[in-house]
């Protein structure tokens, strides 16, 4: 990903946001999402990172189609040994098209390569669409929810693990 791609992956992000979490959580917050701000917000992570997170995008035919982002687990303010899948998301009118599993394929090769023992990431515990696609992916529900609150609404988190082969 470069700096020139934070406006497209916020569009995705935003777009993503708003089909997959529909009825998931309050539709006003979902109404009330920025591209513009999101934008402002990727450019200034991109800006200050420190490389401990990676940005992918997915291209097809010169245009950005996905992003996905993974880093160093967070457990509260402490990084693990463990690689953390912190964001994935494809323009919905690609759902479908691979680029999704192409994404996730790459970062869990990456993680592996850098020699993290597992890969963890947080899905919405109601995202029946995205549980099967981790689980498709070897990913397995590990028993750890999480409280998240939306306007409000609680719409709890579930964290999901992967083992990842030695590089």
């Amino acid at each position: 990903m470069t700096l020139a791609d934070c406006d497209r992956v916020a569009e995705i992000r935003i777009g993503g946001w708003q089909r997959a979490y529909r009825g998931l959580m309050p539709q006003s917050h979902l109404d009330g999402l920025s591209v513009t701000e999101d934008a402002a917000r990727h450019r200034t992570r991109f800006a200050a990172a420190d490389g401990s997170a990676l940005d992918l995008v997915a291209e097809r035919a010169g245009e950005v189609v996905g992003w996905a982002c993974h880093g160093p687990y967070r457990d509260g303010e402490v990084r693990t040994a463990d690689a953390e899948l912190y964001a994935i998301y494809v323009d919905p009118a690609h759902y479908g098209d691979g680029i999704g599993g192409a994404l996730l394929g790459e970062s869990v090769r990456r993680c592996t390569a850098a020699g993290h023992p597992r890969m963890l990431l947080w899905v919405l515990k109601d995202n029946t669409r995205a549980r099967r696609f981790y689980e498709r992916a070897g990913f397995r529900a590990d028993g750890t929810e999480e409280p998240y609150e939306v306007a409000g609404v609680p719409v709890p988190e579930v964290r999901y693990v992967r083992e990842l082969a030695a590089a």
